[in-house]
């Protein structure tokens, strides 16, 4: 019994990079699929931020739209409403979502 034993664990010796290779190839595809696009949009969220300028036009992520009227380092005042209705809201520079086109606003009122 115990030569049966012995023999048995004798052949089932393995290359140790072989039992890693599952791991190391899941480590790889969920680079490629979550990892990467992540740090994409994080790169092109940046340059939004960076390039925002007066008169710009944009949604912010809680769903505001609105002009831009002034840029601090850390904050916008974006105008909300219709022209009758001018209503000022200050709002943090990486709130902004997304840059509208020039004339949006006036489609939308």
């Amino acid at each position: 019994m115990l030569s049966l034993a012995h023999a048995q664990s004798a052949g089932a010796t393995q290359d140790p990079l072989l039992s890693l290779l599952p791991l190391i190839l899941m480590f790889v595809v969920l680079y490629f699929l979550m990892i990467r696009p992540q740090m994409k949009r994080a790169k092109e969220h940046k340059t939004l931020v960076e390039n925002l300028q007066k008169q710009d036009e944009i949604v912010t992520s809680s769903g505001i739209v609105g002009k831009i009227l002034e840029i601090n380092a850390n904050y916008l005042t974006l105008e909300v409403g219709s022209s009758e209705n001018k209503t000022e809201v200050v709002v943090q520079r990486q709130a902004a979502q997304t840059l509208l086109p020039k004339g949006t606003i006036k489609e939308i009122f």
